[in-house]
């Protein structure tokens, strides 16, 4: 008898829940967005620095001399924008759009705190407290939730105007003379801001006042990723409504149309998948691009056609961005060397020097074009600290001989960098 049990074949099932792959993923990509957002100031990569007046780019000053950064940087993110609108569709709003994610998380310690029916909207009826949470414990936990919520992500815009030692020392009240006196309160707008979002407005900015989805409708067509309903097996779901409770835009995703308020989350597509995986069948949702075709060889040839149509005329764009960024990066001067004159008798010139990187650098000055002995300057070495000036006075002896002198002034950085200033000097008081 045991023999005859050995033999009788043993499939192993998983233990995942069917339709979770989906949402855990979408989980792990919004938490990276997040993690993104703090990297992408923390590390330099893109910030603005309100002391100097300046966009920061790969931790470097961008003036506006440094024209092919500039127009290069914002020809890619738009190029890039566009190509994502016209095959993906609205899929950064349900994977990576921050105001989506503190809405999602308002609302799931709503329902965990409160009840399903207590969701606090601008829209929709008033909220349910369920009987067993009507409590002042599960009120002052919601709240305190929603409090720390709004101050740690009102941390968040701190990193994109100052540096994190900058944003370590504001919250540890160390003196810092890059801080300005009015981040804290700069600070508390941001967070009561955040607070009224996740507390009150959530979806409905995603519904009725986002901009910028109101523009990529302008690149959505039927070929655009979106969810697709099999209506062939319509009677399956003929008295089911559970893609429509998931949906927390208040859709029925069986009824998506080209323009309609979807942000691809894909959640109607685990509910559908974890109800009919019971029974051993797939859902009747999934993400797919345009039509669907009689076969899949068919709709994958198609699939990359459309997509091919669709980025064809961006393709130029885009190379035209990422040209002019590569040249820009190639071409970029770390330093600015300027000079002018520095009073009216004409005999003294201002030299300035700022250093356009956050990293402090040796300078050193000379002066060509001038006689030995007929010109001072106040110190021809210092150390040039991170994103700051220094003027240094050059002084030209007037008992110099009466001429024009076309004078050079030269810096030289101890990482290579040099550079060039032309003075053009007039003496007229001079000797003959």
């Amino acid at each position: 008898m045991n023999n005859s049990v050995s033999k009788i074949p043993v499939k192993v099932i998983g233990t995942a829940k069917p339709g979770l792959k989906l949402h855990l993923a979408r989980r792990a990509f919004q938490a990276g967005i997040i993690a993104i957002a703090i990297l992408i100031p923390a590390s330099g990569l893109f910030r603005i620095d309100p002391v100097a007046g300046a966009l920061v780019v790969l931790n470097r000053q961008i003036w506006f001399s440094d024209f092919f950064l500039i127009f290069g940087l914002w020809i890619m993110i738009a190029t890039g924008a566009v190509m994502l609108y016209s095959t993906a569709g609205t899929v950064f709003c349900g994977w990576a759009c921050p105001q989506n994610t503190m809405a999602e998380w308002a609302n799931y310690m709503t329902r965990k705190l409160l009840g399903k029916r207590a969701e606090l909207s601008l829209e929709g009826n008033a909220p349910i407290i369920a009987a067993s949470k009507k409590k002042i414990l599960n009120y002052l936990l919601l709240g305190a939730s929603f409090v720390g919520g709004a101050m740690f992500l009102g941390i968040i815009p701190l990193f994109y105007f100052y540096p994190p030692s900058v944003v370590w020392d504001f919250f540890t009240f160390k003196p810092d003379p890059d801080l300005a006196r009015s981040l804290h309160w700069i600070y508390f707008v941001c967070v009561v801001i955040l607070l009224l979002d996740i507390s009150v407005i959530r979806h409905f900015w995603c519904r009725f006042s986002c901009i910028y989805r109101v523009w990529q409708h302008f690149f959505r067509t039927k070929q655009t990723l979106h969810v697709s309903y099999d209506q062939s097996r319509s009677d399956e779901c003929a008295k089911c409504n559970y893609c429509v409770t998931a949906c927390f835009i208040d859709l029925d995703p069986r009824k998506t149309e080209v323009y309609d308020s979807c942000i691809n989350c894909g959640e109607c597509i685990n509910a559908c998948d974890k109800l009919h995986a019971k029974d051993g069948t797939k859902g009747l949702l999934k993400f797919e691009f345009g039509e669907r075709q009689s076969s899949k060889a068919s709709t994958f040839r198609n699939n990359m056609n459309t997509l091919a149509n669709r980025i064809n005329w961006t393709s130029a764009f885009t190379l035209l961005g990422v040209s002019m960024f590569a040249w820009g990066l190639y071409s970029y001067s770390p330093f600015n060397l300027s000079a002018d004159r520095y009073d009216s008798s004409g005999q003294d010139y201002q030299i300035e020097v700022a250093n356009k990187r956050y990293n402090p650098a040796k300078i050193t000055l000379h002066v060509t074009g001038l006689p030995q002995g007929h010109y001072q300057l106040d110190t021809d070495s210092f150390l040039l600290d991170s994103a700051k000036r220094r003027k240094v006075t050059l002084h030209i002896d007037p008992d110099i001989r009466k001429g024009v002198y076309r004078v050079f002034v030269w810096a030289d950085s101890d990482d290579g960098w040099q550079g060039k200033f032309a003075i053009n000097h007039v003496e007229m008081r001079g000797m003959q």
